[in-house]
Order: structure tokens, then C-alpha cells, then sequence
């Protein structure tokens, strides 16, 4: 059986090599509900005979609701045990047929995925072992336990890391009370309390048709790729859609918090709430921040902080887009020594930015390299069917690819000064310095 597995794993990477520039650049998207209300996003790919499914629940962490970590705890057993079958049953029957089986959890949202060969003696068996997963997981007691003590294990392991203490404590500022703030992994606490009761309640209230989308993409018809989103959730609780996360409040004031840690260097983090999925402001703050911070050594923080000053290797800036507002974060590790003036030139530059905005030629660049590299965004079949589930999540347009670099081709320099004086706010920052210190880290809390 594992020869024939490696064999079917073999063809797949051959053809998907061979094909990995053949994907249409604006593909054309499907879209329709099952049979229960579920929505389902669908490209026609015949390109290679490879179908991939992608099916996504608002079940991240978000949904935790007080209980750090069970978002991810409950998506983490979903392929543990189900039906009949053990885990290692489950791996295997992916594995004969050479299916590539993927899940996990992230602040809005939970997912399962399949890529399988379309031949319906590879296919069949794989959907098949994939509908178990989704709609009869076993949640067996042992595995809960052995699950959980692998987050508590992380969870230990994640004080050691300067870079996963300074994300939770940003996280925990920049989101108050809000469910955002809800560290992905779990805390001490709620990880101490966690049992398997919460997994099957958090399963029964947020794994349901009424609570999903479904994406899909390869060499199919519509009327087959129907049948199979509808069977996929044919078994599935309908339940009822959950309700709109709050809105996140922007910041009051600035805050600083320093966390000591037996580090040399520094890590740092400054941000606040910047812009959710759809946002009218989402494409010019993206080519905004482009020449900023996001164009890797092109970039200006990399020019000033990195070049002109050696104070970092590194230094970087993004929005993370989420449902409501994500997160405008600027990052870099520096010498202990070193971050107080690191910190007060990477506010100093912002600002600068802030009141200025990019020069003509930087924002001329960014937008041919954002534009220029679109097409490899897109030019695998796994590639599309992210996007589809992206799109089918946060409700964007259908023509979203399509429309893609006409977008970012229309931001100007107006645009942008804009978009940042009305989404940021330079005196508002939240800061976290991890470092400097020797206290060690199992005296951090």
C-alpha cells in the first residue's frame, strides 16, 4: 500500500510542476449555495487533474469565548479520531491514495482541507475520509488529553520565545476586551480548565452548515463540484449563523510595556487597530504601505533603520485585514542596548510618513511590483481555492481577482495621505519591548 501511495504522491508533484504557470490569471468564480444554505465558490480548472477543496468555519479563536486555545484544541481533533477510525487509520487512508489532508485554526476562522488526484479511485475514497472528519470526529477522551498537553507543552515553550511573548502582550493591548485578544493557542489559565465537554459543545455550536463555506477548485463541472459540496455537508447540523463579532474601538492613548527577558537583543512591536477585510480603505493603505515598510530592502524602514544605521537586520510593517479591524504592525529585533533609539527612529519615521506620504517614484515602483507579481499569487490550483475560501469568508465581490491591479493601479498619492491620516494615528501606538533584562522567563507572567 505505501509504495502505491508514493507512487500516486509521485504523479501528483509531476503534474503540478508541470503545470504550475498554467492557471488562468483572472479565473472565473461560481458561485451557489447546497442544499443546506451552505455557500459554495468554485473554479473550473482542467488544466491539471488535481481538485482541491477548502472548507472554512467562523470557529477561530475569536469564538473562544473566555476559554483561550479551544478553537484550536477542537479543529486539532477533528482528524484524532472519527467514525470507526483511529487517527493513524485516517492518515493512511489519505496516504493510500496519495490525498494531501490539511486543518487549523487562526483568530476568525477554522478550516479542513483536501487536495486530491481527480480520478474517482483516488478522489472518492479521499472525500469520503474527509466527510468523516468533518461531520463524525469521535473526541475521544484520550486524544483530548494528548492534544491538550501538546498546547500546554507549546504553551511552556512559547514563554521561552521573546517574539511569542511580545505578540500575546501587543495582542492583549491592542484588543482590550475584545475577542481578538484571545491568545490562538490558549493561556495558562484556560488551558488549567480546559475539558472535553467545551470541545464537543464549541464543535455542536460552530462546525454546522449554517456557519460554513465551502471553496473549491480543479478539474470538474459545476453539476459535480454541487454534488460534492453537497454531500460533503449533507450530514452536518444545520445550526444557526453566528452573530457579527463587536466592532474594535480604536486606541485612547499610547502605551509602551517593556517585558524583561535574558535576550541580547530586543524584540519590538508597535502597532494599533488598522483596517478589516472590505474595507474601502484596504487597497491604498496596501499600496501605502508597500514602499513603507513592506517591500522587503527596498523598503523605507529597512533603508533608515537597517542601512543607514545597522540597528536592525531586519524591519518590517503590514496590515493584517481580519474580519473587524486587524492589526497595522511594525517589527524588528535590535541590541538591548540599542532599542530605545531604534524604537524612537521607527515612530519618528512613521510620522514622517504620516504627514508626507510615499515620493512619486516609490509609489510608482510599488504599484508595478505589487501589479507585476499578482499572477504568481494565483498560478497554482491550492493558491485559488485560499483565495476562494478568503473571498467566500469575509463576503468579498466575486470579480475581487479580476479586479485585483486595476485596484491598486488607481491609488494616488492623494489617496494615500488620506488613508493614513484617517486610519492612523502616530501619538496612539501600542509598544512592546521584549528584552534588556535578565530576569528569567518563568518569572514572567
Amino acid at each position: 500500500m505505501r509504495a502505491k501511495s508514493h507512487m500516486v504522491s509521485v504523479v501528483i508533484t509531476a503534474v503540478l510542476a508541470l503545470a504550475s504557470f498554467s492557471v488562468s490569471a483572472s479565473p472565473r468564480i461560481l458561485q451557489w449555495h447546497t442544499n443546506k444554505g451552505t455557500p459554495v465558490y468554485f473554479v473550473e480548472s482542467n488544466q491539471i487533474p488535481i481538485v482541491d477543496v477548502r472548507i472554512i468555519f467562523d470557529a477561530g479563536s475569536a469564538r473562544d469565548n473566555g476559554q483561550a486555545g479551544l478553537a484550536v484544541l477542537t479543529n486539532a481533533l477533528l482528524a484524532e479520531g472519527a467514525a470507526d477510525k483511529t487517527s493513524q487509520q485516517i492518515a493512511e487512508q489519505f496516504e493510500d491514495v496519495g490525498a494531501q489532508f490539511s486543518n487549523g485554526a487562526l483568530r476568525d476562522m477554522a478550516w479542513l482541507s483536501l487536495r486530491s488526484l481527480r480520478a474517482e479511485q483516488y478522489l472518492n475514497p479521499a472525500l469520503s475520509v474527509l466527510k468523516e472528519v468533518l461531520t463524525k470526529p469521535v473526541f475521544s477522551e484520550e486524544s483530548f488529553q494528548r492534544e491538550l498537553a501538546n498546547l500546554k507543552v507549546s504553551r511552556q515553550a512559547s514563554k521561552q520565545s521573546p517574539s511569542s511573548l511580545g505578540a500575546e502582550a501587543f495582542y492583549k493591548a491592542l484588543y482590550g476586551d475584545h475577542p481578538y485578544a484571545s491568545p490562538v493557542n490558549g493561556d495558562d489559565e484556560s488551558l488549567a480548565s480546559m475539558q472535553r465537554k467545551h470541545v464537543l459543545n464549541f464543535y455542536d455550536r460552530y462546525y454546522v452548515s449554517s456557519n460554513a463555506v465551502i471553496a473549491i477548485v480543479g478539474n470538474l463541472s459545476r453539476a459535480q463540484a454541487e454534488n460534492m459540496a453537497n454531500d460533503l455537508v449533507a450530514d452536518l447540523n444545520k445550526g444557526i449563523r453566528v452573530p457579527a463579532l463587536p466592532v474594535v474601538k480604536p486606541l485612547e492613548k499610547a502605551q509602551l510595556i517593556k517585558i524583561p527577558f535574558p535576550s541580547k537583543q530586543s524584540h519590538i512591536m508597535m502597532g494599533e487597530p488598522g483596517v478589516k477585510r472590505g474595507d474601502k480603505d484596504y487597497f491604498t493603505l496596501y499600496v501605502a504601505n508597500h514602499p513603507f515598510g513592506g517591500s522587503g530592502f527596498s523598503s523605507r524602514l529597512v533603508d533608515e533603520i537597517r542601512e543607514k544605521r545597522g540597528l536592525a537586520y531586519s524591519v518590517y510593517s503590514y496590515f493584517s485585514p481580519s474580519r473587524e479591524s486587524g492589526a497595522f504592525l511594525m517589527g524588528m529585533q535590535t541590541k538591548n542596548e540599542q532599542a530605545s533609539q531604534a524604537t524612537e527612529l521607527l515612530k519618528a519615521e512613521l510620522l514622517k510618513y504620516w504627514q508626507e506620504g510615499p515620493e512619486d517614484d516609490e509609489l510608482e515602483s510599488s504599484i508595478k511590483n505589487i501589479t507585476g507579481g499578482f499572477p504568481l499569487r494565483i498560478d497554482s490550483n491550492k493558491k485559488i481555492v485560499e483565495y476562494l475560501a478568503m473571498i467566500g469568508f469575509y463576503h468579498l465581490p466575486l470579480d475581487y481577482l479580476h479586479n485585483f491591479n486595476r485596484r491598486i493601479e488607481a491609488v494616488t498619492l492623494d489617496d494615500i495621505k488620506s488613508a493614513l491620516k484617517r486610519r492612523l494615528n502616530p501619538e496612539k501606538m501600542i509598544t512592546v519591548i521584549v528584552g534588556g533584562e535578565t530576569k528569567s522567563p518563568s518569572q514572567i507572567n
